[in-house]
């Protein structure tokens, strides 16, 4: 199975770029695992509804270009569905059955994903109800895919 993540903007802190390469490690045994970094925009200070508007359909159409046209979209929405690390795996191991070639997960910038791109998602996952850092969400989304590999294969996930 091919697992892609495209998200907004680049990984600049060190410590989130060695964490991504980490898990891009661990994930190698269990799936193909790519990262699509797409250009963020910025967002004027005081920035209007319009404005903002307008930075996520660009930063939008971005994202739409860069996921393949077959793959199951999965799309990280602070209002989306919460599931557990099991809740996970049972899905990756739903999308194996089913013959699922790719899923893409895809994470906004700081503020969030357009209409369009959540029109096209066939899912929204919320990770959690606290506010992560974007980039951050990257370490802990590639961190929960690798868990949910592990759990479908019955290794142990928990250390």
């Amino acid at each position: 199975m091919q697992v892609s993540v495209v998200a907004v903007g680049k990984a600049k802190e060190r410590y989130i770029e060695e964490g991504i390469a980490e898990y891009e490690k661990r994930l190698r045994p269990y799936a193909n695992c790519e990262i699509i970094e797409v250009k963020d925009e910025r967002v004027p200070k005081n920035a209007s509804p319009a404005e903002e508007a307008k930075v996520k359909e660009e930063e939008g159409e971005r994202i739409l270009a860069a996921v393949r046209g077959g793959a199951l979209l999965v799309a990280l929405d602070g209002a989306g569905e919460m599931w557990s690390s099991e809740d996970l795996a049972a899905r990756l191991r739903t999308w194996e059955i089913s013959g699922t070639r790719e899923v893409c997960f895809v994470i906004g910038g700081p503020l969030g994903l357009s209409q369009a791109v959540l029109n096209r998602a066939d899912l929204r996952l919320s990770l959690s109800r606290m506010t992560f850092l974007h980039t951050m969400v990257r370490v802990i989304l590639l961190e929960q895919i690798y868990r949910a590999f592990r759990i479908v294969r019955g290794e142990p996930y928990h250390k």
